[in-house]
């Protein structure tokens, strides 16, 4: 099948058809001389050994792509290695928050706590204060009753003597009073 396409594809060219008058084989027939300039032109590029240069060019070429592919397949597991520690670094920060919340929350509830024992604190001793207040208060009332009533006793005492002494009694209490205290000062 290849074949007799190859065969037709050479019937139908143009190289075939020849000049009205001339030879095929002459110089006036331009499709013959494209066809040698097409040949010549060939075979200098074979001569210059241009095929196995370009298969140089595609092998380099093609070792550039694998290495750029293998490039990318490097850069593609560090990205994903990265992203797997970004991953796992956030995993930590949010672990790392949740502590501090955590902690946070609990000095919030222990300091609210010694808030309370401060203040519970604080209303002890201020009922002591004023529990002492009231007791010195009250002792100082019972000294003011005790002073008042000692007054009193004495003034109503001072009423009963006088009433009770005359002046001759009154002369011999002063002189028995004069010399006991110069008795006890000498």
């Amino acid at each position: 099948m290849l074949r007799l396409a190859a065969i037709a594809m050479l019937l139908a060219s143009p190289a075939l058809a020849a000049v009205e008058g001339k030879p095929f084989f002459s110089l006036y027939n331009t499709d013959l001389i494209v066809l040698a300039a097409f040949t010549v032109f060939i075979g200098i590029l074979i001569y210059a050994k241009v095929p196995g240069k370009l298969g140089d060019l595609l092998d380099q070429r093609s070792a550039t792509i694998k290495a750029e592919l293998e490039e990318a397949r490097r850069l593609r597991e560090e990205a994903l290695e990265l992203h797997a520690s970004f991953e796992r670094k956030q995993a930590e920060v949010k672990a790392e928050a949740a502590r501090i919340v955590e902690k946070a929350k609990a000095d919030a509830q222990l300091a609210a706590e010694q808030t309370k024992a401060e203040i519970e604190a604080s209303i002890t001793r201020r009922l002591k204060a004023a529990e002492d207040q009231i007791a010195s208060a009250e002792a100082g009332a019972i000294r003011q009753v005790r002073d008042k009533a000692t007054e009193v006793a004495i003034a109503a005492a001072g009423t009963v003597i006088a009433k009770n002494m005359d002046d001759a009694r009154s002369d011999a209490l002063i002189a028995d009073a004069i010399k006991a205290v110069n008795e006890r000062l000498h």
